[in-house]
């Protein structure tokens, strides 16, 4: 019986808070422009490409890079499409990016040229119909593979009834009688006298440092305390259900909001794993394969440039764990000092020490490994090797 919208949906506390974890996860991981380099191996941050400042620090002249995939991502979660406005020079070059509300924007298909259309509303009227090269749109799961399913009405039952049973516990303590124990007796009492007993119950038996001194009761009294009926109601059972599917539903591990019951310092660390590659990974491919699609020309594209993610920095939290990550790269050779210096924002060492590339040293390669003699080996199977003389020695 309680209406749930798009916005009304996020009143209730749990689908919020997961929202709002998964917008400043992708909000806070770096985004930066890359080319390919023309040997196919390896790639190059392409800090002069114009896009580059757009995406990483400034897309537009009112918000920053953060707020911008902050509010792309709560669209997205919540209505299942995020929309930006894209404003390029003449080269098609992007100059400007700009959010704009999911419910004022309609995606259509055009009759005549059977090519799509996104209709531009701002305050209910139609103000500009745009071609898809100016609009940067991801969409979430959809029927059709061009719009995406509402996250809110797929969930509506269950934030409704999350919505419900808060209503009733703020309506339960605003505009209920909450009497907390009645005092029965058969006898008749003055009214003077049960003003004073009353007052003397007051003063000696309510509050906490009260709580356990013992009660004297007088003229054939009987004490009986009244259950709290959200107990038979089992508000707490269906509040930490509806939590529990909301989180479900949307890939959020319930520990990242705040509900801990189930939670230990070992599951945890795999929980946040599980976050990062079922919850998060998605997402991420879908905001690059829109970017790199929409915000780069074709000759752009054709040259090697494109967008990506440092998902690394979701595990920046643990030290430990990305400390071994990046150790085992350096051994293995992968990483130099240097490069992982910079990993930490921390300034290069320079010469050799900063830029040559390390192995174990009982690690070799397979060429090395060839041009070596043949161990003797039990000396059944391998001769030893004669010495070899100079000249007539």
């Amino acid at each position: 019986g309680v209406p749930v919208s798009e916005h009304t949906a996020m009143r209730y506390i749990t689908f919020y808070s997961c929202i709002r974890v998964r917008s400043e996860s992708l909000a806070m991981l770096p985004l930066n422009v890359y080319r390919k380099r023309r040997s196919g191996k390896g790639r190059d941050e392409a800090y002069t490409h114009p896009l580059y400042e757009k995406i990483h620090t400034v897309p537009n002249s009112d918000m920053t890079s953060l707020t911008w995939r902050e509010t792309m991502n709560g669209h997205l979660d919540v209505s299942g499409n995020c929309y930006s406005i894209i404003t390029t020079n003449q080269r098609g070059q992007v100059i400007d990016i700009y959010p704009w509300p999911w419910d004022q924007v309609q995606v259509k298909r055009n009759q005549n040229t059977r090519k799509l259309e996104y209709h531009i509303y701002e305050n209910g009227m139609k103000v500009e119909t745009l071609p898809p090269e100016r609009v940067l749109h991801v969409p979430g799961l959809g029927y059709d593979g061009l719009v995406g399913y509402s996250t809110v009405s797929i969930l509506r039952e269950y934030i409704g009834l999350g919505l419900s049973v808060n209503e009733f516990i703020q309506r339960f303590y605003g505009q209920g009688m909450n009497v907390g124990s009645v005092f029965q007796t058969e006898q008749e009492m003055k009214k003077e006298t049960v003003d004073e007993l009353r007052k003397q119950l007051m003063e000696k038996g309510a509050g906490l440092a009260n709580s356990w001194l013992p009660l004297i009761l007088h003229s054939g009294l009987k004490f009986e305390r009244i259950p709290m009926p959200l107990t038979d109601a089992q508000t707490l059972e269906i509040l930490r259900l509806t939590d529990e599917q909301i989180c479900g539903l949307m890939r959020v591990p319930p520990h990242m909001v705040a509900n801990l019951q189930r939670s230990t310092n070992n599951n945890i660390e795999h929980q946040g794993i599980e976050y990062v590659q079922y919850s998060m990974l998605p997402v991420i491919t879908r905001f690059e394969q829109a970017m790199n699609w929409r915000l780069f020309t074709p000759e752009e594209r054709f040259e090697g440039y494109y967008v990506k993610f440092n998902i690394d920095a979701l595990l920046r939290g643990d030290a430990r764990a990305r400390a071994a990550y990046l150790n085992a790269k350096r051994q293995n050779g992968i990483i130099n000092a240097d490069e992982w210096r910079e990993l930490d924002d921390e300034n290069p060492i320079g010469g050799v020490a900063g830029t040559v590339y390390l192995v174990n040293g009982n690690m070799v390669s397979t060429e090395t490994a060839a041009g070596q003699q043949p161990r003797q080996a039990g000396g059944d199977d391998i001769q030893p090797q004669p010495p070899q003389r100079n000249g007539g020695d």
